[in-house]
């Protein structure tokens, strides 16, 4: 286990018992201000710490590795160092920020460049997604979709225990949390019509995920075992991919989503490390029937990470409409992994891999309306008396998720975005 976990451990800096960002977790991001173009950064309670303005003051020069990887304008190539760097940084800035460490907090003409309040700055898309794959992962989620659109009885595809389902995503349209979007067009054939229509999507939907980015890549024709996985994970996010259902239905018979995926993604800023999720791991579901040889593992790896889903209508309070919990994952980050290579399938840094949407076996914990709503015909009623059967336009959508053990609070901030109306 990695010295900066210590549950011991306090900063010089503030950090309140609710936050997402104690000295425990420094997660890593991108941001942006009226001086920087793009720095590397980690979180600290409110704050952010530049990493770009630590290693130009020589915070890090028992650390081997170019400072240039950490102004560039994705952390690509500061993943690509490796864990072994990047794990070494996390525990030299977990030192500095330690109360009883007195070599960046006595430094005070430095904080205004490497110690900056969260809501002065702008956080970007954190690495540049080459590829991005969605799997389907969520027994929950998969048997309500199934009972919905198919046989109760044969809610399950014939595969789905066998593999973990998947598909290829558009990683074009992934955006930062805080971005807005318009209504996607195209597509839809109502249930009274012989022929289809064009037009807005009536049934806009969210998409309760999580991702982890990977951080390091293999060549054409390797694969990667479940036991090695890890090495390639470098942390995780937030994830929403919104969906149109009802383009979706018309359009996914025989090759899967394609409009009514690829118009919008939303994606959380801050990657938390693996290493920081660690003590956090969990059993899952067990596997029935057993799974192949290559899809096997040992030991407990889920996690447990507390999800919810607020709606904020315009110029209205927010209404929390859903609470999940990864742990409720069938398939497990190492298997998906696993079985995306196992035909040799080349990965890279900054790849991003999505967990499907996250549903538990309660109806509060469904993770789609979809699912919340039983199609439309169970409508949600907000604070504001009003109903919504999917998202509304001008609706705002935040995803939030962390970690608790006790005081120990590991989070991921807010992957938040805005649906406008039709253009």
């Amino acid at each position: 286990m990695s010295k900066a976990n210590n549950r011991l451990l306090k900063s010089w800096i503030e950090v309140k018992p609710d936050s997402d960002f104690p000295i425990q977790n420094l997660p890593f991001g991108l941001y942006t201000d009226n001086k920087v173009e793009h720095h590397a950064c980690v979180a600290i309670g409110d704050h952010i710490i530049d990493l770009y303005e630590l290693a130009y003051d020589g915070f890090f020069d028992a650390i081997e590795m170019p400072h240039d990887t950490l102004k560039q304008n994705s952390l690509n190539e500061f993943i690509a160092l490796g864990k072994t760097i990047t794990n070494k940084v996390r525990e030299r800035i977990s030192e500095l920020l330690q109360d009883t460490n007195n070599e960046l907090k006595d430094h005070k003409e430095l904080h205004p460049l490497v110690l900056k309040k969260q809501s002065d700055v702008k956080m970007l898309l954190p690495v540049h997604i080459g590829d991005y794959t969605d799997f389907y992962s969520s027994i929950d989620h998969a048997t309500n979709i199934g009972t919905m659109i198919r046989d109760p009885k044969n809610a399950l595809m014939p595969n789905w225990k066998h593999i973990p389902v998947g598909y290829h995503g558009r990683a074009s349209s992934i955006c930062a949390s805080g971005h807005s979007f318009h209504r996607p067009k195209g597509q839809s054939k109502p249930a009274d019509s012989d022929q289809p229509v064009f037009g807005p999507s009536k049934l806009l939907d969210i998409e309760l995920e999580t991702g982890f980015i990977i951080g390091k890549a293999t060549k054409l024709g390797e694969s990667v075992s479940t036991e090695k996985a890890d090495d390639h994970i470098f942390g995780m996010v937030l994830f929403n991919d919104w969906s149109a259902r009802d383009i979706q239905t018309w359009e996914y018979v025989p090759l899967g989503p394609f409009l009514a995926k690829n118009f919008a993604s939303t994606m959380s800023p801050w990657i938390v490390t693996l290493e920081a999720l660690e003590p956090f791991r969990t059993k899952g579901y067990e596997q029935e029937p057993k799974v192949l040889p290559y899809l096997e593992y040992k030991g407990e790896r889920n996690l447990d990470i507390n999800l919810e889903v607020y709606l904020v209508p315009e110029n209205g309070d927010e209404n929390k409409i859903c609470t999940s919990n990864y742990k409720y994952m069938y398939w497990t980050m190492e298997q998906q992994l696993a079985h995306h290579t196992v035909n040799g399938c080349n990965i890279n840094v900054g790849d991003l891999m999505a967990s499907g949407t996250i549903s538990g076996p309660k109806p509060s914990e469904y993770g789609s309306m979809m699912e919340l709503t039983w199609r439309g015909t169970k409508p949600i009623t907000l604070k504001d008396g009003t109903e919504r059967k999917f998202v509304n336009d001008n609706d705002t959508i935040i995803i939030k998720g962390f970690c608790q053990s006790g005081a120990l609070r590991i989070g991921f901030g807010e992957c938040k975005a805005k649906l406008l109306p039709a253009i």
